[in-house]
């Protein structure tokens, strides 16, 4: 097969002459912390040095302001039935009709499933990317918006940085680990003066809609873009890996997994991935603080060689 336009997904091919690195992140327990605050096991791994309640009572004001967002914006009560793996799993039956005057809750959609509703329920995701990229901004109010930010640092000071540490992880990441990048429309952060790009995906075994959100809230949307968001909810982690691996079937792609749960670990093994295991307890280096881009390094290494990871890390 020539250059396959599929497993590129557009990229020029004197980009795809680049080497890329794909970073294939989980996100409860990892990116952010949310679980483990609701059930306490965050807090108990501290051995009483964190307050528990404290942290169920942060969770349970991020679990109400999720659930909102979802309703009132993002057409959850209409399609939490029908979730799909990704944004663009329907695009095929897109049409591409103007939706400025649409009447999203005038049009019918629901059962049966069948072309039609496939349609409509593609509508709904194509407003949805375009809401997620405009951001949260472009549909809060300064006084949510001013609650959201309190609450971000609330809970960032009550995780000891976890949430800002994991974010500027996500960054590096992002811009390979050098000082300046360029964002494609694709999604793609490529590095100046970097013979690497540098891709980062979510694969959540949540459903789409409110991981979608919850990137929104914990000011993930600006790294992970909207095409980039993957659900295992209803396929699973593996099919979810194996979809990921013909989108960016190419020899110069690298892909690492990191997350804390057993079923991308038993995913990342099957597809004979790197896995960097998250462990949120005091102490460890697969955490946040304490995550660094050697580490990655030394896990890509591990699995495709040692070849140029010294200059990437430079």
């Amino acid at each position: 097969m020539g250059e396959s336009t599929s497993v590129t997904n557009g990229f020029s091919q004197s980009r795809m002459d680049q080497k890329i690195n794909v970073y294939i992140w989980d996100m409860d327990e990892t990116l952010i912390l949310l679980k483990s605050l609701l059930n306490g096991t965050y807090a108990e791994a501290f051995n009483g040095l964190k307050n528990v309640q404290e942290g169920v009572e942060i969770g349970k004001m991020w679990e109400k302001h999720i659930l909102a967002l979802c309703d009132d914006h993002f057409f959850y009560e209409q399609i939490e039935n029908y979730n799909k793996p990704s944004l663009d799993a329907l695009s095929q039956y897109d049409d591409g009709q103007n939706l400025s005057d649409y009447d999203f809750n005038q049009d019918g959609f629901g059962p049966p499933y069948d072309d039609s509703n496939n349609r409509k329920l593609a509508y709904r995701h194509r407003f949805i990317a375009h809401r997620y990229k405009q951001g949260l901004h472009s549909f809060l109010n300064q006084e949510m918006i001013k609650d959201l930010d309190e609450l971000y640092d609330m809970t960032d000071k009550y995780t000891d940085r976890w949430l800002s540490s994991a974010h500027i992880f996500l960054e590096e990441c992002s811009a390979g680990h050098k000082k300046t990048s360029l964002v494609a429309a694709d999604g793609i952060n490529e590095s100046s003066a970097s013979k690497y790009q540098h891709i980062n995906l979510l694969v959540t075994s949540g459903s789409l809609i409110p991981s979608l959100v919850k990137c929104l809230l914990f000011r993930l949307n600006n790294m992970i873009t909207d095409e980039n968001v993957y659900s295992s909810w209803e396929v699973g982690k593996l099919q979810c890996f194996q979809q990921i691996k013909v989108r960016f079937n190419h020899p110069n792609v690298r892909f690492c997994v990191i997350g804390d749960g057993w079923e991308e670990c038993e995913a990342a093994q099957a597809m004979q991935w790197p896995l960097v295991k998250i462990d949120m307890r005091p102490g460890g280096s697969h955490r946040f603080p304490g995550l660094t881009s050697r580490t990655l390094g030394f896990y890509f290494s591990v699995v495709y060689g040692s070849s140029d990871v010294e200059d990437e890390e430079e």
